[in-house]
């Protein structure tokens, strides 16, 4: 399925970012989801100066298409909080420690989820003379359908494999072949230049030079 391709690949990469660097990652949140499935909302908000103590707080809305949008879940004073909607009950907190990453799971995707969700977040950073406030937004069009859509990406993908995957095999054969008659004609030519040996009289051998003595 698309959707779980998705989701696997940019949890890989947030998990190789994590482990090569300390680098934060702004990566995109997948935006297909399945009905009866779960489905992450990614938010990626990083702090440009991570050295800085800051207060952040975020606050999930959902706009339905032909709606106005509602506040669903927030995070504020070290805590995450469902507020009342149609989402309560199926949305987990997965945010990391240092909150630059404020992702939900959305559990039980249904059709009815079609829409925009919008992840603002807000931090106030705390300098030794002054504070500053920065605020930044997250918008994912979310799609739900009944069943999962084959990714023509990910199709393309699949075909490119196998066709490499039978030119290596191909390949593979005409180099056994190769070295197969390699070594056939080496072992015919030995076999000739015996033969031929075997084939001089007794005393021609004994007058064939042997290798010269050094003086």
């Amino acid at each position: 399925m698309a959707t779980w391709r998705n989701t696997v690949f940019w949890g890989l990469l947030l998990l190789m970012a994590g482990i090569c660097s300390p680098v934060c990652v702004e990566v995109p949140s997948g935006t297909e989801a399945v009905q009866g499935h779960n489905m992450t909302l990614l938010c990626i908000s990083c702090m440009q100066r991570e050295e800085v103590f800051a207060i952040t707080n975020v606050e999930w809305y959902f706009q339905p298409s032909d709606g106005n949008r509602s506040l669903i879940f927030e995070y504020a004073e070290g805590k995450p909080r469902e507020h009342s909607s149609p989402f309560k009950g199926r949305l987990q907190w997965i945010g990391s420690k240092d909150l630059q990453d404020v992702s939900l799971i959305l559990h039980n995707v249904k059709i009815t989820d079609s829409g925009r969700f919008i992840c603002n977040v807000n931090r106030t950073l705390h300098f030794e003379a002054h504070q500053h406030s920065t605020s930044s937004n997250v918008e994912i069009d979310l799609i739900v359908s009944e069943i999962a859509r084959e990714d023509f990406t990910s199709v393309l993908s699949e075909i490119m494999m196998y066709i490499l995957l039978a030119f290596l095999t191909v390949w593979l054969l005409i180099e056994v072949v190769y070295c197969y008659r390699k070594i056939s004609k080496a072992e015919e030519v030995t076999q000739e230049s015996v033969t031929d040996y075997l084939a001089i009289p007794s005393e021609n051998k004994e007058n064939c030079p042997g290798p010269e003595e050094e003086q």
